[in-house]
């Protein structure tokens, strides 16, 4: 591939497992296996790699996944929260060992330990009362849910023992049991609500609600499996496992010790076989370096410590019968082919649907009518059809054919050169698409609305009261009719005109989110606003001037042509541009304190102790420097925090640009 080609697919792959991460951590709502999420991040990671120079800043390879809920607290971890290098293959094991023996030697052990499917969690103590529980969020602050897990049995609320550090920080995992997970969500389904996909994400689901007296009700369980102190108490992982749970701490009695990694091996063989014979879901083995001086030599990478690694099991496999494929249209027209399956278990819950992608795919698989399929649970989320057993077939069975007519309203259904996927082009009347980009114009990352939820965008879409985004804003006017709505009182349509008006001050990279421009994700909304400072601006950009600006390429431009092309969404714009909406970047200039960065550059990376990235940027700017994104010749300084990118790190000193730290920065502007 051409360079150029290369950048957009690294963009493209950032971009998807951003969201995916998204959807992971924050939302707690999975929409890929686990093993085709880390199939794409092994690809991202092999072509940065390759090529460094193209690695974007966002990347996922470079932190960890979460992001910070509006709903909480927002706490900054006293260690960050890692994640862990992963594999699904022994010999990647056998090689994660040699790396160990190359660095330490052959001397040490492994800590063996189940990897748990369920929610990280961090909580602190003080005096041996739990004064703190963080979830990871994105690796450096989470939300603050300690209401909500001091609602758990098995975690001490006061500790009992009468030895213990006076302040100590321990890291586990919040799950749900099989058996709770299915009693809960028969009674979901009773109450005619929407059943959770598994027992990690009705677990992430439990914890992020506001109502503790909620999440009492609900069985939560946890397994510890990490201490840090201040000053270390003891020489080994396992010596201090055993202590915690002399502190009343609930350990996992599965824990092994292992000499050597052969020993390792019999233990992840072992649970491959057993665990579905758990109480609860475990998704992998985690193997520890014992040693935690060992440890600190080992170090850590950007984002996982080098001194551990996660073996992840494979899907599961079943066969089953193709009943039906149906055809789900996204807010961007786009055809997704869903089979329905007989009813079979998979991995420990029963599967009745399966995601076959699209058309590439149906004609792949060579698809026929009740066809005995091949299904896969990756990951134990998402199942999907990967193959088909066709020395079933029934003689008489016909080839399924992809539809050539929307099945939602009808429209012709096109397909773009070199894309695998069928759109419905009938953005302007066709329901599926209408209602979902409503529901991305008022998500948290975009216009971030309150009051105003997915089912009652659904709602008031089909009581004809919005028929395109700018109908939100007219919502006011009718206020007297709105509260013959079902479940619609005085307040909660107050609360949503409320959050429909603070949302005029969302700033403009944010309603060019909410557009749903097909390609122009939240990190491109951003660059194009930045860049381009005003909507007017962007409508009259020409595809050169659109792909000079750094990280859009051809695709992405020729997508924001398209839709300013098109006069009802110039029209739409002119609507919100009435209604208040903000479509220029405000201009922030900072409170000059010097001129003693004056003609300086800089360019902040990695996670400082005592600043945020934030606020370190605006004390540059206070003192006349000038903050840039990418690194260049023409940068003066890279400021570096902890856990830098090595990428970057060697990028900088290919140009031999100086690394300096935050407290350099204190000094050059003359502050202690």
């Amino acid at each position: 591939m051409l360079p150029k080609e290369i950048k957009e697919l690294m963009v493209s792959l950032v971009k998807e497992l951003n969201q995916h991460n998204y959807n992971y951590y924050v939302l707690a709502q999975p929409t890929i296996s686990d093993f085709e999420f880390d199939k794409k991040l092994a690809e991202l990671a092999h072509l940065e790699k390759q090529y460094p120079e193209l690695q974007v800043e966002n990347s996922p390879t470079q932190h960890v996944g979460g992001e910070i809920t509006k709903e909480f607290e927002t706490v900054k971890h006293r260690w960050p929260m890692l994640s862990l290098g992963n594999t699904y293959s022994e010999q990647d094991l056998r090689e994660f060992d040699a790396r160990v023996k190359k660095s330490i030697g052959d001397d040490f052990e492994y800590v063996c330990e189940l990897k748990f499917d369920g929610l990280s969690m961090s909580l602190t103590y003080n005096n041996g009362r739990l004064k703190r529980a963080v979830t990871r969020g994105d690796g450096t602050k989470g939300d603050n849910v300690t209401a909500n897990i001091k609602t758990i049995k098995k975690i001490p609320k006061i500790l009992n023992a009468t030895e213990y550090p006076e302040n100590f920080e321990i890291r586990g995992e919040v799950f749900m049991h099989k058996a709770a997970f299915e009693r809960l969500n028969r009674e979901r389904l009773t109450n005619q609500l929407i059943p959770y996909a598994n027992p990690r994400n009705f677990a992430a689901g439990t914890v992020k609600l506001q109502d503790s007296s909620e999440v009492a009700r609900r069985p939560l369980d946890a397994f510890m499996y990490f201490l840090y102190t201040e000053k270390r108490l003891f020489k080994t992982h396992w010596e201090s496992l055993q202590a915690i749970e002399s502190w009343g701490f609930h350990i996992c009695e599965h824990t092994r010790l292992c000499s050597s990694i052969d020993q390792a091996l019999e233990f992840v063989r072992f649970w491959e076989k057993e665990r579905f014979k758990l109480s609860y879901d475990i998704d992998g083995i985690v193997l520890k370096v014992n040693n935690l001086a060992q440890q600190d030599e080992l170090g850590f990478t950007a984002k996982s410590p080098r001194w551990a690694i996660a073996f992840k099991y494979k899907a599961q496999e079943v066969e089953t019968i193709l009943e039906d494929v149906s055809y789900q249209v996204g807010r961007t027209g786009a055809v997704t082919p869903v089979a329905k399956l007989r009813p079979v278990v998979l991995a420990g819950t029963t599967v009745k649907r399966a995601t076959l992608h699209n058309a590439n795919e149906i004609e792949r698989l060579d698809l026929y009518e009740h066809d005995t399929v091949v299904v896969a649970k990756g990951g134990e989320i998402i199942p999907k059809v990967i193959s088909v057993n066709t020395l079933k077939r029934l003689p008489a069975s016909k080839p399924i054919v992809y539809p050539t007519k929307c099945p939602e309203c009808g429209s012709n259904l096109i397909r773009a050169e070199g894309e695998a996927v069928h759109y419905c082009p009938n953005d302007s009347s066709c329901p599926p698409q209408i209602i979902g980009k409503l529901q991305h114009f008022i998500a948290r990352k975009a216009m971030n609305i309150d009051g105003l939820g997915d089912e009652t965008i659904e709602a008031l879409y089909n009581r004809g009261f919005v028929e395109q985004i700018s109908d939100l804003y007219t919502l006011r006017d009718k206020a007297e009719t709105l509260i013959t709505m079902e479940r619609f009182g005085t307040k909660s349509i107050e609360n949503m005109l409320e959050g429909i008006e603070r949302s005029k001050q969302m700033p403009f990279e944010k309603v060019l989110f909410g557009l749903g421009i097909r390609y122009v994700g939240e990190t491109v909304a951003r660059k194009l606003a930045m860049h381009f400072k005003n909507i007017d601006s962007l409508i009259n950009a020409s595809y050169q001037e659109l792909i000079s600006v750094d990280e859009i390429g051809e695709r992405i431009a020729k997508g924001v042509i398209e839709y300013f092309a098109d006069q009802r969404h110039i029209e739409l714009i002119e609507n919100l541009r009435r209604a208040g909406l903000i479509f220029a970047i405000v201009e922030r200039q900072p409170d000059r304190q010097s001129n003693k960065l004056e003609g300086k550059t800089f360019v902040i990376t990695g996670v400082f102790d005592t600043i945020s990235r934030d606020e370190l940027a605006t004390l540059i700017e206070e003192n006349g420097g000038k903050i840039l994104s990418t690194i260049s010749g023409k940068l003066s300084y890279l400021v570096a925090g902890n856990n830098l990118g090595p990428s970057k790190l060697q990028k900088a000193q290919k140009l031999k640009i100086p690394l300096i730290s935050y407290e350099d920065i204190l000094s050059m502007i003359g502050r202690p």
